[in-house]
């Protein structure tokens, strides 16, 4: 069961701007997550404490993300899309607060904990509010919930290397703040009224226990190359899966991957995250440490990659109409890898000029393949099953995610430091990048998602 909303359909117009709103939220919980690595180190200093203490600021926030991320498609059930969402945005901007006036490192540490809570819940349960409201129109608007994952971790570090440089690392928090009360405000009044559908379904406590746990041990383990962690979390993922099996009502249910279509868009997600979104960790590594940028810098050197994205997600919807998912799919693979060579020969310093064209293509490519797999997901399932998918389809891209990065960081530390380095890890990310071809191939043809 799910949450009911108005019998009328929401017009273009409102569809358009119900999106701005749940744009403006996603930005910021994705935005929250990449600004504040650029101030560890000032952060470290002005609270007098350690860099490896101080860097769990970033790891807390992502930490408490896994932790509300499964339970978010029950919450949204329970209590409905709408209201766990506007709480979860208060939950975010009262964290955001807290967290500009930290006394201690572990102050801010425990106030991005509490950041991280409501900044998990703000894209899974976007994403079923939006699908839920655009039925079979999702196809043509799907670019709007797809368009902050691709641009949000670019304009990270360039906004928080100019706060930090001009006012701060405090201001990495009180620079939210206003445009956290105003996306509050915005939801009270754009977001759809509805009469939550009360699920008698009863909160599945010991999937509580198991999969928030397992994601966050998994993450951080893979993450930070501790295997002691990344085993634990492995094992409380068996397990999960183990109960969930059994369980009249899981968290997560697994059912949802018994349909073809969820299960391929499924396999698509964990592929794409595994490979392409991950690979984008290492490019403001290399011109950081490599190139010897500062953060802002290297984020408007990143510019070229969002730009290419947000013109192909802007776009995406006519291009699903007229070329069809599996069209769109392969061919934004495929610019990704073209887009990606050019960083596997950084040994060879190749010309910067080159570098801006192949991040501008690799953006295209990025761009295209956002798209195909989340419309075929959300248009192959019942209304009343889109928010457990919702949830369900944010915890295989964040496993995803967390296995390719420890991949391409395992990689990179393995070789002599240098750009020659860098080089190689892409080419493990190009190798990577070409299983992501075997899920698309199974996507449909024509224009219908």
């Amino acid at each position: 069961m799910t949450t009911r909303l108005p019998e009328a359909p929401v017009s273009d117009s409102g569809l358009r701007r119900l999106g701005g709103v749940l744009i403006l939220g996603a930005v910021l919980s994705i935005l929250d997550a990449t600004i504040v690595s650029v101030g560890i180190g000032v952060m470290a200093r002005d609270l007098d404490s350690s860099l490896p203490i101080v860097q769990w600021v970033a790891s807390a926030y992502l930490l408490a993300a896994s932790l509300t991320i499964p339970l978010s498609g029950w919450l949204a059930d329970r209590f409905g899309g709408r209201q766990v969402w506007i709480a979860a945005v208060g939950l975010f901007t009262l964290g955001t607060v807290l967290c500009g006036f930290a006394w201690s490192a572990p102050a801010l540490i425990a106030f991005r904990v509490l950041h991280g809570l409501g900044g998990g819940l703000m894209q899974p349960v976007g994403q079923a509010i939006f699908a839920q409201a655009a039925g079979p129109r999702l196809g043509r608007m799907i670019g709007v919930v797809t368009l902050p994952a691709t641009v949000a971790p670019v304009l990270g570090p360039m906004l928080g290397g100019a706060l930090v440089q001009d006012l701060g690392w405090r201001w990495l928090f009180f620079g939210i703040v206003p445009f956290g009360v105003a996306t509050l405000l915005l939801a009270v009044r754009v977001l759809p009224r509805e009469e939550p559908a009360g699920t008698r379904d009863p909160l599945d406590v010991r999937g509580l226990l198991l999969l928030p746990p397992g994601l966050g041990a998994l993450g951080y383990g893979l993450g930070e190359g501790s295997y002691a962690f990344a085993i634990v979390g492995a094992v409380l993922l068996i397990a999960y899966a183990w109960h969930a099996r059994r369980a009249q009502a899981p968290l997560l249910d697994l059912k949802l991957f018994a349909h073809r279509a969820f299960t391929v868009a499924s396999a698509s997600t964990f592929l794409l995250g595994a490979s392409l979104y991950s690979s984008m960790l290492l490019l403001p590594l290399y011109y950081q440490q490599i190139q010897h940028t500062s953060a802002l810098a290297a984020g408007l050197l990143l510019a070229p990659q969002a730009l290419g994205s947000a013109v192909v997600l802007i776009a995406g919807g006519k291009l699903l109409e007229r070329f069809g998912s599996r069209t769109v799919m392969l061919a934004g693979i495929a610019l990704s890898l073209v887009g990606t060579i050019a960083f596997t020969q950084l040994g060879d310093s190749p010309s910067p000029t080159l570098l801006t064209v192949s991040l501008l293509i690799r953006g295209f490519g990025l761009g295209a393949t956002a798209t195909p797999g989340m419309t075929m997901l959300y248009t192959s399932l019942e209304r009343s099953q889109i928010p457990r998918a919702a949830s369900a389809i944010n915890v295989v891209n964040r496993i995803g995610g967390s296995l390719g990065t420890a991949i391409l960081v395992a990689v990179l530390h393995a070789q002599p430091p240098g750009a020659a380095a860098f080089g190689t890890t892409f080419t493990w990310a190009l190798g990577l990048s070409l299983l992501s071809f075997i899920p698309a191939l199974f996507f449909p043809k024509g224009s219908r998602a």
